[in-house]
């Protein structure tokens, strides 16, 4: 899920996450880059995928903690699972199509830097 936008000072556009600096008063931000967005399939298990973007002015992310808004569909079946939450890095639910258990585990993730926009 992709949040609202907040403004940029001086109206210089908008951004997903604006934060004041304490110290200098600079504007920093990141802003999720929507039309980058992919998803993570089950022939992707396994492998580490880019699945979104951000363009990051004074942040870097360190952290990534998944948590409700994640939606899944099932590999055989096609059986949609909505509001996923992936706070404690696994999830399971049962498949009424293929009468199988169904899940995602032990979600990791790493940050992929680049300044060139590559």
């Amino acid at each position: 899920m992709v949040r609202d936008s907040a403004p940029l000072k001086g109206g210089r556009g908008s951004a997903t996450m604006v934060q004041k600096c304490k110290l200098c008063s600079r504007e920093n931000s990141i802003d999720i880059l929507s039309q980058t967005i992919k998803p993570y399939n089950a022939e992707d298990s396994e492998k580490f995928k880019t699945i979104v973007e951000f363009e990051c002015r004074g942040l870097e992310p360190v952290d990534f903690q998944p948590q409700a808004g994640f939606a899944a569909e099932g590999a055989e079946s096609g059986t949609p699972f909505n509001d996923i939450n992936l706070l404690e890095k696994d999830w399971n639910d049962y498949d009424e199509k293929t009468k199988e258990s169904v899940g995602i585990y032990e979600v990791t993730h790493k940050f992929r830097y680049c300044s060139d926009g590559s």
